[in-house]
């Protein structure tokens, strides 16, 4: 059953991320924590390497010409330092502090959306 609740999340994660651009880890941080009942930090670590697979979109989106090569590869150079760098520090912080971060993330996005123009 857990097989196919993984299969499940990693779906819903994937249409949205590729509808609608979000990062999937939105949608699979909080299914992984309230459906397979793992860790904040597994669930961090989870996501991040689902990120790892998801080039097949990164194909279609630039086959379009929606990708800017030089953008991309800027991003990509802090995310993967800066990605290193919040993996470190995570370790240190509570499960439950990193859960509330996420939320109040999540929440001031969510707002900023709502009232941006």
């Amino acid at each position: 059953m857990q097989t196919l609740t993984c299969v499940v999340i990693g779906l819903a994660a994937g249409i949205l991320s590729g509808i609608l651009g979000i990062g999937g880890g939105i949608i699979l941080i909080p299914l992984m924590i309230f459906l397979l009942k793992i860790t904040q930090h597994q669930a961090q670590g989870i996501s991040l390497a689902v990120i790892c697979l998801s080039f097949i979109s990164v194909l279609v989106y630039y086959k379009k010409g929606h990708i800017n090569l030089s953008i991309a590869a800027l991003i990509g150079l802090g995310f993967v330092i800066g990605g290193f760098l919040g993996a470190y520090f995570a370790e240190y912080l509570p499960d439950q502090v990193l859960r509330k971060c996420f939320a109040v993330l999540m929440i001031i996005m969510a707002i900023k959306i709502l009232i941006s123009k």
